[in-house]
């Protein structure tokens, strides 16, 4: 078989791995204890209908994933995986695999929309399966009313009409394992709730129940939202709920109600007087200081967790405002100090110092292609940070990609440490972002590059046995980087002033001439 017909299958072998449900017995005393396992299975009419939900709803995985690997096995049977016909044919299985993977998770819910969802975030799975299942994202059904009122009994020992002044029964957020509410606190503080019922957990994956367990432990959510508040006090555009603790369990999160435009609505923030580069610029400098020098990072940084709230049409300010915090990723601080200096590298375009992080960062070899991957620009392009890369290095570029097989591309992705995984991810999510809003790649190139050489800085640190002031090499290279960068970014504004003014010539000059002429030459002030 063709060596992309096997990478095929991966595909959809890799998402049975996520969604399929289990359905033996070992694995439930394991969850449950083996005691109250025969209890529950046996002892109840409802224990019994789990069970036997259970089996149907892995049935369906099976079936649907032993049909996508006959349907890639004998679909490009006998077709050159080079050819044109190949990749033609490969993107039709992959659709019908998508489609038949949307309905298994529509048709399971629970768990099984939201790995579909992990699917549709990931970035190195076909965009035939980001687009169909990333539908996912708005068709989680919401939960019952009845059970979302048992929960609280459960959890307060009381009815919600005694806890809360008001509850919104209609849900305002339903995700496939959470649903949030709009309600009022006894004192008239109005706020979000949170909440999720029992009946979610019964079929959990086991390669997923780390993850999924803190996301569903709505106290873990609690602390992470504090300790980001606590590590963005001194910056003033960013808004992290607050959180009601009296009112907060493992399965109940009541949080202060946050208004804002999403992120990627640009009617809106046009409408609130809004400038959307800056808000691009904002929200990118946020995460790189997340990642460069917190070293803790928002795990799900998808537009509808982040809100935008204009303070007023007059000053065109706003907070940024970060929602859901139920995944965090803390990076290994060697690694966070490791990226940091690849950075470096990155915009002094440093290929020793590339080829020593790449290995620290266990790419190896492929640390070559580490500038085109953050920076879009070749290890030995003669273009400034954030400039379009040219013809020949595209070129050229596309020559080598052409030449790599897919054993190499999963060699690199299996040499990725989770660590950098989390920060390409959450790269390209940003990414995205700040396309939706009009902002040129390079903010997020100089905002990753200036936090980087902030985070280099060594940081004092009250613990004991821990003191590193900062050296006078250390300060001598923080210096020269921030030279550097403000030496790019006054590059950009005076292009950008350049610009403006060639643009205002040309206007009076056709309003008082009559006409403009089809070619103007004016000194090439900035390059």
């Amino acid at each position: 078989m063709a060596p992309y017909g096997r990478w095929g299958q991966r595909y959809t072998l890799g998402a049975a791995a996520i969604t399929l449900g289990f359905s033996k017995t070992s694995y439930a005393q394991e969850l449950w204890g083996e005691s109250n396992v025969g209890r529950f299975m046996y002892g109840s009419l409802e224990g019994l209908t789990i069970v036997f939900e259970g089996i149907v709803r892995s049935s369906r995985a099976v079936y649907t994933f032993s049909v996508n690997s006959l349907d890639y096995k004998y679909s490009l049977r006998g077709h050159d995986y080079k050819s044109e016909e190949y990749y033609n044919v490969r993107s039709e299985v992959h659709l019908r695999a998508a489609k038949r993977i949307l309905n298994l998770c529509e048709s399971n819910k629970g768990f099984y929309i939201k790995a579909g969802q992990f699917m549709a975030s990931l970035q190195h799975v076909p965009k035939e399966f980001t687009s169909i299942l990333s539908t996912l994202q708005d068709k989680a059904v919401p939960c019952h009313i009845k059970a979302i009122k048992q929960v609280f009994v459960e959890n307060f020992g009381k009815d919600l009409s005694d806890i809360y002044a008001s509850f919104d029964e209609q849900p305002i957020a339903s995700a496939s394992i959470a649903q949030v509410h709009r309600a009022r606190l006894p004192d008239g503080q109005e706020v979000a709730v949170k909440i999720f019922p029992d009946y979610q957990f019964e079929w959990i994956v086991p390669e997923f129940e780390k993850t999924l367990s803190k996301e569903l432990d709505f106290l873990q959510e609690a602390e992470n939202a504090e300790r980001t508040a606590r590590n963005f006090r001194k910056h003033k555009s960013v808004k992290v709920p607050h959180i009601f603790w009296d009112f907060t369990t493992r399965q109940v999160l009541t949080m202060e109600f946050m208004h804002g435009c999403k992120i990627d609505d640009l009617h809106c923030l046009l409408r609130s007087g809004l400038n959307p580069r800056k808000v691009a610029q904002t929200l990118v400098e946020v995460f790189a200081e997340m990642i460069f020098v917190h070293g803790y990072v928002h795990g799900d940084p998808h537009p509808g967790n982040i809100l935008v709230f204009p303070h007023s049409s007059k000053n065109h300010s706003f907070d940024l405002v970060l929602l859901d915090h139920g995944i965090y990723r803390e990076l290994d601080e060697r690694f966070r100090v490791d990226f940091c200096q690849l950075w470096k590298a990155l915009i002094l375009l440093d290929q020793h110092e590339m080829q020593q992080m790449g290995e620290r960062l266990g790419v190896g070899k492929y640390y070559q292609y580490l500038p085109v991957i953050f920076t879009g620009r070749t290890i030995d392009s003669k273009s400034g940070l954030g400039k379009s890369m040219p013809i020949e290095e595209r070129k050229r570029l596309s020559q080598e990609v052409r030449q790599f097989t897919m054993g190499d591309i999963s060699q690199f992705m299996e040499s990725l440490p989770r660590d950098l995984l989390t920060v390409l991810r959450t790269d390209g999510l940003l990414r995205s972002i700040i396309s939706k809003l009009g902002a040129p790649q390079r903010v997020r190139l100089m905002a990753n590059a200036k936090y980087a050489v902030a985070g280099l800085v060594p940081k004092y640190n009250s613990e004991p046995g821990f003191s590193l002031k900062p050296t006078a090499k250390a300060t001598f290279d923080y210096i020269y980087l921030r030279l550097c960068l403000e030496v790019l970014e006054l590059h950009y504004k005076m292009k950008g002033i350049y610009a403006s003014l060639l643009q205002q010539f040309k206007y009076w000059f056709s309003k008082f001439v009559g006409y403009l002429p089809t070619r103007i030459t004016l000194p090439n002030l900035v390059s």
